[in-house]
Formats: structure tokens, C-alpha cells, sequence
């Protein structure tokens, strides 16, 4: 609790869960869950991305929870979820499904929704019997599964060497982040961010990011450098839709258009204009009403079929 340091006021701070719990992975890593909305709601499982938390989330769960029951949790060393020595894609697709199975009744089907780090996790899940048992459709936001370092615009430089180099340096560094300073946000909007994202936004960003513990940080960039995934997207049988904001340094719009490409059964391809890596805070509105939209389409006339 004590290094959760996300805003306290306003659209972007984290409504209370009607419940917390606590789910055990495969290997004894324990996760912090929430459950949000209302508990016959249809349902909405969110993963957050690399340095974040449930309070990532805290605008789709105002928006969804009105009549959803919305499902979030923190990634393994992440927010409230303890650290744990593995550090692995495996890991993620297995805590994935941990939280599945602590939360959802068997057969129930969701939308699963996962922002960057949360995406590679959905993908490196793609053949897991629980995510194809209770996933109805996939969203996949600000998104790759490979070539991350390389793709990479954070650093402004021709691709090639040097510039794989220091992106390498930057995003694996193992320097604390320090206290949410004017220069340091402007260094986090301009890495994870488009240029007109909103103060309030970069703020709850900010906050979010910095309150990762620096250990935590520093071991899964190595995994997220090394991540080769291609294959696991062709397994992503269910619907699948991916949203990409066109100013993403972290994540550019090449990853989105190859995973749209790859999808065995992909829905739709949206590109934000000049909405950069945290499409979820930055383009709050469009990523929950996808998320409406395909709950109305693949979990609600379901439940209406099972009436």
C-alpha cells in the first residue's frame, strides 16, 4: 500500500473495488484482484502494462462498472501484487489464468483487455484453456510481440545499432525514477505519450509509473527486450480487436498493423491519431467504448442466447 502514489482526486483516481482478493498463480506468486460493478454485470477482465498498476485503469473501471463487472489486477511485482523470482511470459500467461479461474464461474465468458505488457501477457496466454474457455473476445492496446527494443522511437535516431543500444540503456536502466518532478514528466510524456496529452493526464501517468519498485522495473525490461512472441498471436483464436495510438514511441503503429495482420480473427484495427503508448488515460472514452462494444457483441447476446 505504502508505494501506491496514484492521484487521489478526479477521473483518473481509482474508484474503490466492491471486493478484493487474492489469487495464487502457478508457482505461488500471489496477485492483488478487484472487482469492481455490479456482481450479474456482464464481464471485463483488464492487464495492465510494464511499471503499472490496477489504478491504470481507473477510467474505463468509472466508465465500465456502472453496468459491468469489471475485473483488474496487478501484475506480479506490480501495485499490490508481491514481487516473485520469476520473471517470465510464462509466468504472465499463468497468472492470467489464475485470476480467471478465482473470479470467473466456469464457462462465464469476458472481455479480456490488456495494455502493452498486459497484451504480451493475453498473447503468451493464446493457447491456455482458461483464457480460450472464458475469453469471448480479446482488445489489445499499445501492443507488440517482438522486436520491441528495435522498433522502438523513444530514442530519435535512424534505426540500427546505436539506437537499439541506448533505447536498451533507457527503458532497462537501473536508476530509481525519484520523485514525480516538472522534468519528470515532461520525460515521461515525451517517451510514452503524444504531445497533446492533457496535464492531469501526464500526471496520473507519472505517478503511476514512478510508484514501481526500480527492482521490479529493471528485471521485466529484460524480459520485455528478449520477448518473441509472433508465434502465440496465431493461437489468438477469439475475436480480437487492437487499438494503437499513432504518436506511440514505446509500441509503434508497425506492431498493431503486424498483430492485425497475424490474427486468425481480427475485428478491427483502430489508429489514434496523434495519441501516443497510454492509449487507456489518453484516449479514455474511445478504448472503453471498444471495450462496450464488444461486450455487446460477443458476451451480452450470449448470455441472451443462454436465457
Amino acid at each position: 500500500m505504502s508505494r501506491l502514489t496514484h492521484v487521489k482526486s478526479g477521473p483518473y483516481s481509482p474508484p474503490a473495488p466492491v471486493r478484493e482478493l487474492t489469487a495464487v498463480s502457478a508457482d505461488g506468486a500471489r496477485l492483488h484482484v478487484e472487482v469492481h460493478g455490479p456482481e450479474d454485470g456482464p464481464a471485463v477482465v483488464l492487464a495492465h502494462g510494464w511499471t503499472c498498476s490496477t489504478a491504470y485503469w481507473a477510467a474505463q473501471i468509472r466508465d465500465l462498472a456502472a453496468d459491468h463487472r469489471v475485473i483488474a489486477y496487478d501484475q506480479r511485482g506490480h501495485g499490490r501484487s508481491p514481487a516473485h523470482a520469476t520473471c517470465t511470459t510464462d509466468a504472465l500467461a499463468d497468472d492470467l489464468e489464475a485470476v480467471l479461474a478465482a473470479t470467473l464461474e466456469s464457462g462465464e465468458k469476458a472481455v479480456v483487455v490488456g495494455h502493452s505488457m498486459g497484451g504480451m501477457t493475453l498473447i503468451a496466454a493464446s493457447g491456455r484453456a482458461r483464457l480460450r474457455e472464458h475469453a469471448a473476445a480479446v482488445l489489445l492496446c499499445s501492443t507488440g510481440s517482438s522486436r520491441l527494443v528495435a522498433e522502438s522511437l523513444v530514442v530519435p535516431l535512424r534505426a540500427g545499432w546505436l539506437r537499439a543500444w541506448l533505447t536498451r540503456r533507457i527503458l532497462g536502466a537501473r536508476a530509481p525514477m525519484g520523485p514525480v518532478t516538472p522534468i519528470a514528466r515532461r520525460i515521461l510524456k515525451y517517451a510514452t505519450m503524444g504531445p497533446g496529452s492533457a496535464p492531469e493526464m501526464v500526471e496520473a501517468c507519472a505517478r503511476i509509473v514512478h510508484a514501481c519498485p526500480r527492482r521490479v522495473r529493471y528485471t521485466w525490461s529484460h524480459v520485455l527486450d528478449a520477448l518473441e512472441l509472433d508465434h502465440a498471436v496465431r493461437e489468438l483464436t477469439m475475436p480480437t480487436a487492437v487499438i494503437v495510438g499513432t504518436a506511440d514511441r514505446m509500441t509503434p503503429v508497425v506492431h498493431a498493423r503486424e498483430l492485425a495482420a497475424a490474427l486468425p480473427d481480427c475485428v478491427g484495427l483502430t489508429e489514434l491519431p496523434g495519441i501516443g503508448h497510454m492509449t487507456p488515460i489518453e484516449a479514455p472514452e474511445l478504448v472503453s467504448g471498444r471495450i462496450r462494444e464488444l461486450s455487446s457483441t460477443y458476451v451480452r447476446a450470449e448470455l441472451k442466447e443462454g436465457a
